[in-house]
């Protein structure tokens, strides 16, 4: 499994529309092959400022399935007009499991 880890930044003014928006943001990636779940988290101390983690099987999941499919312009199409800059995303992959 494959963590991808996208940092958001939101225009201040469009939190509201970026978090109506986002449902229909998830059912388009949570559709692709090669995913597994995701959640968003927004941060308490910086307004507008998000990480989206998303699981999937691989990296060619994100990067083939999602990234090169018109799928990717759909989610971009509903969320990238809130970007206050371009996200940051990185890969990652576990060293370690919880023992909650």
């Amino acid at each position: 499994m494959i963590l991808e880890v996208a940092i958001l930044h939101i225009k201040p003014e469009e939190i509201s529309k970026f978090e109506s928006v986002f449902p229909q943001a998830e059912a388009i990636i949570s559709s692709i092959p090669g995913y597994i779940s995701h959640e968003l988290q927004r941060c308490v101390e910086t307004k507008g400022r998000y990480h989206f983690l998303i699981r999937w099987e691989s990296i060619d999941a994100h990067m083939v399935n999602f990234r090169q499919s018109p799928k990717f312009q759909d989610f971009r199409g509903l969320v990238g007009p809130c970007f206050a800059q371009p996200p940051v995303a990185e890969h990652f992959e576990r060293v370690t499991a919880s023992h909650i």
